[in-house]
């Protein structure tokens, strides 16, 4: 597997027309299509090992955030690879694991933290008793305590989810600019989150076109996510390269 490095990053990103949406979901099908096999088989893979971790209480889902992004940064050197005319690899899945390990895991470990503030946020303007049931999985209480709410669940929902897209923008494209430029993961984040903003009509065409492509992908059984994840990995790389290279 080569461990070339990419061009040199261009931070904090550049602005792009709004198109450039579709150029990177059809780019993205270029490099699924390059590999599809193995790129079903690596999303299998993964399946198995988030269904792995969900045995695991609570700290299994913790782990697993924090895994992420070391995992998408090995799959990021897996498109770069295939970039480069060279074969995508089983070996691809873990080489977060070997290549930038700690400033990925930190990328995981400033989500979880930040997934737990947009939490606690959320228990601000429902009430502290909802989240102890949603933790838990109390379905019968956590009902009871929703329909006690009134407005104060539409105004936290809404919070939470302005708050939850803008920690998803930051964690974006942070595993490309950590596994393939060594940059800090703060800064990471930083450069995902500002690049993101500057491209913000690009980026809500792309979320609403991956969004469709999901629920299509889900009517046959859901058997099309296996095409539909790794596409939504190799749009984002395509992403990254058009922001900051």
């Amino acid at each position: 597997m080569n461990a070339e490095v990419a061009p040199s990053p261009v931070l904090p990103g550049k602005a792009l027309s709004p198109g450039v949406a579709f150029a990177w979901i059809g780019e993205g099908w270029g490099l699924f299509r390059a590999s599809a096999l193995m790129w079903v088989v690596l999303t299998l893979l993964l399946l198995i090992v988030a269904i792995a971790f969900t045995f695991i209480p609570f700290l299994g889902s913790l782990a697993w955030q924090v895994l992420t992004p070391v995992i998408a940064g090995g799959l990021v050197l897996g498109c770069r690879a295939l970039e480069n005319g060279e074969e995508l690899e089983l070996e691809h899945l873990v080489a977060g694991f070997k290549r930038n390990f700690p400033g990925l895991a930190i990328v995981g470990a400033i989500y979880v933290v930040g997934g737990i503030v947009v939490l606690l946020v959320f228990g601000m303007f429902v009430g502290l008793s909802l989240l102890p049931a949603l933790l838990a999985g109390d379905t019968e209480n956590a009902l009871g305590a929703i329909a006690a709410m009134g407005g104060g669940l539409l105004i936290g929902t809404l919070v939470v989810t302005i708050l939850s897209l803008l920690l998803g923008a930051a964690v974006w494209l942070a595993p490309a600019l950590v596994v393939l430029h060594g940059v800090n993961p703060v800064d990471a984040m930083k450069a995902s989150f500002f690049g993101a903003f500057r491209n913000f009509i690009a980026v809500v065409i792309y979320a609403i076109v991956m969004f469709l492509l999901a629920i299509l992908a889900a009517i046959p059984f859901g058997l099309g996510m296996l095409v539909w994840v790794p596409l939504l990995v190799t749009s984002s790389y395509r992403a990254y390269r058009q922001i900051f290279t």
